[in-house]
């Protein structure tokens, strides 16, 4: 009997999935491969505290759900980032605590060249506390949208697959939600490169 192929990086986490049900232990390729971004991800939200725990479980859940996975979704970010959005919703209370406490914690400073770099952390300096104000009063639908593209680089029909929505249901909340933000911020689009 010749032995299955190795699982590169470019298998597709579908194709690893699928081999996971019968040899458990290819689902490694998919921690490896997302557990950082995950991680990011999840810190940024609630905390470095909290957030290795939630990895943990994501992977946990995944791993027991992987059977009602559709093979025909070649990339597993999305499914992955659902399963975390929904971990962290759990926390919603402590997300929004957080927010309030970076609103009202001082800033590192740090001096750096060239002049650009001083700037643009200037810039950040003094808004932080306004968008941490800012995400802490948007609904967590609307947060949660707004953060898996911000954070998680998800395009919107990845978002939509991650929450189990239509695209057009992202768009309004992503909209909706950039709105709010942006009247904290003075009119500024915390999203756009020029902010």
């Amino acid at each position: 009997m010749t032995a299955p192929p190795a699982l590169g990086a470019a298998t597709a986490d579908a194709e690893i999935i699928r081999r996971s049900l019968a040899e458990p232990e290819a689902f490694a390729v998919l921690f490896d491969r997302y557990s950082g971004m995950l991680y990011r991800y999840v810190s940024r939200r609630l905390g470095p505290e909290v957030a290795e725990d939630l990895v943990g479980e994501t992977f946990l859940v995944a791993f027991s759900k992987r059977r009602r996975y559709d093979l025909e979704h070649a990339d597993a970010r999305p499914w992955l980032f659902g399963i975390v959005t929904r971990l962290v919703a759990r926390h919603h209370r402590g997300e929004a605590a957080r927010y309030r406490a970076l609103r009202r914690s001082p800033v590192e400073e740090r001096v750096e060249c060239p002049a650009d770099e001083v700037a643009a952390l200037v810039t950040a300096s003094a808004s932080r506390p306004l968008l941490a104000e800012a995400l802490a009063a948007l609904p967590r639908r609307d947060r949660d949208v707004l953060l898996l593209v911000a954070w998680g680089d998800l395009s919107y029909a990845e978002v939509a697959q991650a929450l189990g929505i239509p695209v057009g249901t992202v768009r309004s909340r992503l909209n909706r939600a950039r709105r709010k933000v942006r009247a904290a911020l003075g009119e500024v689009d915390p999203m756009s490169e020029e902010a």
